[in-house]
């Protein structure tokens, strides 16, 4: 299964903010798009979900397996969302249901997309929870979002967008929001997940440390534009665009502190 995206536009309240990109995520691949906050890299997800805010145009191919989806029918999307292609996005708390366990959502997203009684459902979510290694899954699935932290919150998101067992995984800067440890985690989880499961992942991030943990290959945006495409061992040794250069000195700053001594 390959995502190909090509001459993607975006234009939102008359202006373009994706203009004109073009990359692919083959089968088995892990890409990170990268830049800063503002270049493009959350609304492409969302042009590639089909989830772009009312009144957004989308135009150019976006194809999935060879199928093209942009123009596809809202309810055959709906099915290819899970199915096909799942996403997690920076903050668990838009994906999550303030008044619904946790474990109903889970369940949930597996009932929408299989035949399965509520009570396989259940048990569905039990095994998800456990497999994102939430603690006490039995009895954590009738937790609510607010009873969790934010990094067990950020493994229910993880659980619900895998249930399915999709073939590719859009990771939205998945661990922005969550301390320099619990970020260590998810990403692990992450990368266990994929490899475990065969995805492919495309990846979206400001930092080009957290890029070199999890792609091999990154694309960089800015306004809404690819200036750099290279694998992610160039992008860190030998950057061409300005862009890419600030963010590998952001990397080292993160990395490094200014005595010297790790971070």
């Amino acid at each position: 299964m390959s995502l190909i995206v090509e001459d993607l536009v975006v234009v939102i309240d008359g202006r373009r903010v994706i203009d004109g990109i073009s990359f692919e995520v083959p089968d088995g691949a892990r890409l990170g798009l990268i830049g800063e906050s503002g270049s493009g890299k959350s609304v492409t997800a969302l042009a590639i979900m089909g989830l772009l805010p009312d009144g957004a145009t989308a135009s150019g191919s976006i194809r999935w397996n060879g199928t093209e989806l942009i123009g596809m029918p809202d309810k055959h999307l709906a099915r290819l969302r899970g199915d096909d292609i799942g996403i997690v996005f920076q903050e668990p708390q838009t994906a999550l249901n303030p008044i619904r366990t946790v474990g109903r959502q889970i369940a949930e997203s597996v009932r929408i997309h299989t035949r399965v009684s509520r009570r396989e459902a259940r048990e569905r979510a039990v095994e998800e929870a456990t497999r994102v290694r939430l603690p006490d899954p039995r009895s954590t699935i009738d937790k609510y979002p607010h009873q969790l932290s934010g990094g067990q919150r950020q493994r229910v998101a993880i659980a619900m967008s895998l249930a399915c067992r999709p073939q590719l995984l859009i990771a939205d800067e998945p661990t922005t929001a969550l301390d320099v440890t619990i970020q260590a985690e998810i990403l692990q989880l992450l990368l266990s997940l994929v490899e475990e499961q065969g995805m492919s992942l495309m990846f979206i991030t400001h930092d080009l440390a957290v890029l070199a943990q999890v792609a091999t290959h990154g694309v960089v945006l800015e306004d809404g534009k690819v200036i750099e495409h290279a694998p992610v061992s160039t992008l860190l040794t030998a950057p061409t665009s300005p862009i890419t250069q600030g963010l590998l000195r952001d990397a080292t700053a993160t990395l490094w502190r200014p005595n010297g001594g790790e971070a």
